[in-house]
């Protein structure tokens, strides 16, 4: 199957807004996506406590931005996403809760031109998987590490796979299981069909490998349940 196109992707996040300005409507199928939500924050909170900067790469409606806000609440926020009404709405909340500056750049974070070392903070909430081949990975990783300040952290929550293929079946087919039990069989098929065409996830593996590749000096994991997890990079 061909995987959608960035103009697909844009297309189908910009009539999506409203459910993804909430947070329990907008990741019903994402399990446990408040915990990484809290984790991720906590965590960056902890490793960069005099933050002045964040980078929301896939800000989407603004929700990781806001968690940073409700722990860092006079962060300077940049948001990065490929959909323009999403940036418009993530904008205006943000805006709502910063006395810090706010900027907002509609585009894929490997060609928004960002200074360097510029950002204490980088969170990647449910975008990463978006990413195609073994290539877009290393770049954009590459392009993170470049962005982020020495000591400053990379922080990620996302859909992810198993190395091991028996593994991997057993985890979607838990998470099949997942869906099924809060929406029925037609939801179970529709969410795996919609993740079949649109994402293409890699293991926590392979993007902690490819962080340490790319000069991290620490990784970390702070949680996952099936194909799920929350972990994340210091520079």
């Amino acid at each position: 199957m061909n995987k959608s196109s960035n103009a697909e992707i844009r297309e189908r996040f910009d009539q999506d807004v409203a459910r993804f300005s909430n947070l329990d409507t907008g990741q019903v199928a994402t399990i446990d996506a408040t915990i990484s939500l809290e984790l991720i924050t906590e965590a960056a909170k902890r490793i960069v406590p005099a933050a002045s900067n964040i980078l929301d790469v896939g800000c989407g409606a603004g929700n990781y931005s806001l968690k940073m806000l409700s722990k860092l609440p006079n962060l300077s926020c940049w948001l990065v996403d490929l959909s323009g009404k999403m940036l418009e709405k993530a904008l205006e909340r943000v805006s709502a809760e910063t006395q810090g500056t706010v900027s907002a750049f509609q585009g894929d974070i490997r060609d928004v031109y960002l200074p360097e070392e510029s950002f204490d903070i980088i969170l990647a909430g449910a975008v990463l998987h978006h990413l195609r081949e073994d290539e877009d990975w290393e770049k954009t990783f590459a392009k993170l590490f470049f962005l982020l300040k020495p000591g400053g952290c990379l922080m990620i929550s996302d859909l992810i796979t198993q190395d091991t293929e028996l593994l991997n079946e057993y985890t979607w087919e838990r998470y099949g299981d997942y869906l099924e039990s809060i929406g029925g069989k037609d939801y179970r098929e529709k969410v795996l069909a919609y993740v079949d065409k649109e994402d293409s996830p890699r293991s926590m593996n392979y993007q902690l490998d490819l962080m340490k590749k790319v000069g991290f000096s620490q990784v970390e994991i702070l949680h996952k349940n099936m194909c799920f997890g929350a972990f994340g990079g210091i520079k």
